[in-house]
């Protein structure tokens, strides 16, 4: 707000003349809102030529937290401070505390009175009294810490006794019986107390962590992520405010009435749900809608419904109506119901007639494209204002299948001139020839999300309505169309969808990926769909502590690495994998000072902490004079800085023997290689730099090994990787993984976390690699 010099001189003089102090005065002249609040209280109370100081900053407090939807009785709350029927900041408090919780309802004076203390005169004996009860309660801190005790916190509890009594008054009683039990201050009271110094954090905490950068933050949070949403019986707020062309501001809030009705329905319980639409395979941004509803509902002892958003027919197959209870169930979740929105067909069909009859809605016949224009233009639709009874007649016309496909929709009569796109007459109904997977052919007339999703809401009692921020604009019709049915509010609330990078996850553009055989199906080890993460051995529980880390914000401008959520991953495989020994491309090895007859069982460790005589904690791997290295761990030229074998040069083979590489034999084209000749060292006496993870011919019942690694997708289809899949068919494996079947988990030395694939049968074992070992998150936050 911009206030030349003499007009603020002006403001400054009136606020003045109520007493508030020229500091204060001058910091309300800044704020043009506090500014114009304290205007129109001063002009409602009548004070315009000034007021005694008390009752200016009572008068101040009304201006900056007079709650908004309580603007009707202003004035009547104004007269009561002008006549010091309220004395006192503590009584202003519950008053406007009461007037928040009715909002703009009428109320009753008694209620109102009772509430903030009127009438209620305490005397100054009433408070000596409290005094002494509250002196005598906590003599033994008194006496200890004489003067230095927290007399506000003994000021505060006098006031809990009587919580209508003068500050001021509780004050001066208070010091004068504090003076009556001490005596004079002495210099030991006037000494300062002696602060303890903070010990320092570990020096690992000092490091400075941008959280703004959402690839720095921590993975896990302690804190309570729910706490930001209010409880049911407090949902009596304006819940937005929706401004229309002509001047006029809905402010939609639920009645005292219709909350009350509401609790007695649900018992005061959070209701939430979890409404996907059932046109595809659920993906990792789901999760978080999930944790969001279900995870909300668990924390407050509440319920959510799963709930179909099914009002396409054309789009929806009981395929990803099966595929979505599976996953809602294996990610945690257990629905309170499950329903469908077209459950509700008839009620929404009931509604869309009163809607018509109200005046809020119309038959239109403009084509698509029409639609399109005259919503960029904000022209009315030239149907826009027929006779309500026509619009009923061919409303019943459209329900009973005798208008053409695409020749009328029913509208809602909203605001063409606002600057909320989604007011612009949205789509309430379509004419749609098409049978539906859950109602059969009842219907050829089929509600649209922005009309269904709402009333759908309030029909079920939902206390809570959460979605991603893409919704917001959409949150006026959402509570104008309510409004106009005069049905239950839910409180509404959006937080940033999950944007991760090196992914895809648009539903169409997954679709895509699976309709054009560019991935192999929905289940696709490398999609961040949450049957693919499932089959690539991501637990539910390892996504859902990703989510909570990610956190609930409105934030939408964050993309979270994925390297993030493997770094999750690998922390809880890191703990459950039990490890083994697996080579993915071999090279064979020929142990030349070891007879091709012996065979030693060697025993590797299950865990990495496993303890000697722990049986249960190693398992047996084969030694013969015939072993298989990694391909990359072999080159001819060595280096200082590679560990790996080398001619001539000594690695040891982990939980075996050191070997030392005494041969290369090259195949016929003199350039490959095809095997080693080495010696091993049965004694050990050499203690080599290098270890190497590797299998001892034979392997039965495990080879191969095939090994899916799932790759990242960057930014669509120019950027899908066609080596984002790779099949190892040559791989050999110690023996304890003959056994291995589908949803095993391991750690393959030095290789990654993998698991066993639902494809694999006892002939063949097909692995799916979970995740490296390296964690590049880790480094990140640890820099």
């Amino acid at each position: 707000m911009v206030t030349s010099e003499s007009n603020s001189g002006e403001i400054l003089q009136l606020f003045l003349k109520i007493g508030l102090d020229e500091r204060t005065a001058q910091n309300a002249i800044v704020n043009g809102k506090v500014s114009s609040n304290l205007k129109d209280v001063i002009r409602e109370a009548g004070v315009e030529d000034g007021c005694i100081k008390s009752v200016g900053n009572l008068l101040y407090m009304v201006a900056t937290k007079y709650p908004a939807n309580a603007l009707k009785h202003r004035p009547f709350l104004l007269q009561y401070i002008i006549l010091s029927k309220i004395k006192n900041p503590n009584q202003l408090e519950k008053a406007l505390s009461f007037l928040s919780n009715i909002g703009p309802e009428s109320l009753e004076v008694d209620d109102f009175e009772e509430s903030c203390g009127i009438g209620v005169e305490v005397s100054v004996g009433d408070i000596k009294a409290a005094v002494d009860e509250v002196v005598n309660g906590n003599m033994e801190a008194i006496l200890a810490q004489r003067y230095r005790i927290n007399a506000g916190n003994l000021y505060g509890q006098v006031r809990k006794l009587q919580p209508w009594a003068d500050a001021r008054v509780v004050k001066e009683i208070m010091d004068a019986k504090l003076h009556e039990l001490l005596g004079e201050k002495t210099a030991a009271d006037e000494e300062k107390p002696v602060k303890k110094k903070k010990e320092k954090p570990p020096k690992v905490e000092d490091k400075v962590i941008d959280a703004s950068n959402s690839a720095c933050a921590p993975a896990l949070v302690d804190t309570n992520p729910f706490l930001i949403f209010p409880e049911p019986g407090e949902n009596i707020q304006v819940h937005t405010e929706i401004f229309f062309s002509d001047g006029s501001v809905l402010r939609p809030h639920n009645t005292k009435e219709k909350l009350e009705k509401h609790l007695k329905v649900t018992g005061g319980k959070v209701f939430t749900r979890f409404p996907p639409e059932p046109n595809g395979y659920l993906h990792i941004g789901h999760a978080k809608a999930m944790f969001v509803s279900f995870g909300l509902a668990k924390e407050r002892n509440g319920y959510c419904y799963l709930r179909f958003d099914d009002t396409n027919p054309e789009a929806e197959k009981m395929e990803y109506i099966d595929h979505i209870q599976d996953i809602v169930n294996w990610m945690g979740w257990g629905p309170f119901k499950i329903t469908y929105s077209s459950d509700y067909f008839q009620e929404l069909y009931d509604l869309a007639v009163e809607l018509i009859k109200r005046g809020h809605a119309y038959v239109d016949h403009q084509t698509p494209e029409e639609v399109k224009e005259y919503r960029e233009k904000k022209l009315d639709s030239p149907w826009r204002n027929r006779p309500i009874v026509e619009s009923l007649m061919l409303f019943e016309e459209m329900r009973r299948g005798m208008v053409d496909e695409g020749k009328a929709t029913l509208r809602m009569k909203q605001d063409m001139q606002s600057d909320n796109y989604n007011m612009y007459d949205l789509i309430a109904y379509r004419i749609k020839f098409t049978p539906h997977p859950h109602a059969g052919d009842k219907w050829c007339i089929y509600p649209s999300y922005d009309y269904t999703h709402c009333i759908v809401d309030s029909l079920e009692n939902i206390t809570h309505s959460l979605c991603t921020l893409e919704f917001e604009t959409r949150r006026a019709s959402y509570y104008w169309l309510l409004e106009c049915l005069d049905l239950y509010l839910p409180y509404v609330w959006e937080y940033s969808r999950l944007n991760m990078s090196n992914t895809v996850m648009s539903k169409r553009k997954l679709n895509r990926l699976v309709t054009e055989k560019l991935v192999d199906g929905w289940d696709d080890p490398r999609l961040l769909t949450l049957a693919g993460l499932r089959r690539r051995g991501v637990s539910s529980e390892a996504i859902n502590t990703f989510i909570r880390g990610v956190g609930i914000t409105r934030s939408d401008n964050s993309m979270i690495r994925v390297d993030r959520l493997e770094h999750v991953i690998r922390e809880e495989m890191n703990n459950l994998a039990p490890r083994t020994m697996v080579v993915l491309h071999p090279l064979k090895v020929v142990l030349t000072n070891l007879e091709a007859s012996a065979a030693m069982e060697l025993d590797a460790k299950i865990w990495p902490d496993a303890q000697e005589g722990d049986a249960a904690s190693f398992y047996k791997a084969p030694f013969t004079n015939v072993i298989y290295i990694e391909k990359s761990d072999f080159r001819m030229k060595d280096s200082k800085d590679y560990y790996g074998l080398a001619p001539g040069k000594t690695v040891l083979l982990r939980y075996a023997f050191p070997i030392k590489c005494t041969e290369v034999i090259f195949g016929d084209d003199k350039e490959t290689i095809v095997e080693l000749r080495a010696e091993y060292d049965p004694t050990k006496s050499i203690k080599p730099k290098g270890v190497l993870h590797w299998v001892a011919e034979p392997s039965p019942g495990v080879d191969p090994v095939k090994v899916e690694n799932p790759s990242e997708l960057d930014n669509w289809l120019a950027d899908l990787n066609p080596n984002s899949k790779e099949v190892i068919p040559e791989a050999y494996a110690v023996p304890n993984l003959a056994q291995a079947k589908f949803g095993d988990k391991f750690q393959f030395e030095r290789l990654g976390y993998f698991s066993v694939d639902q494809d694999s049968t006892p002939e063949k074992i097909i692995f799916n690699r979970t995740v490296t070992l390296r964690d590049s998150y880790a480094k990140l936050v640890n820099k």
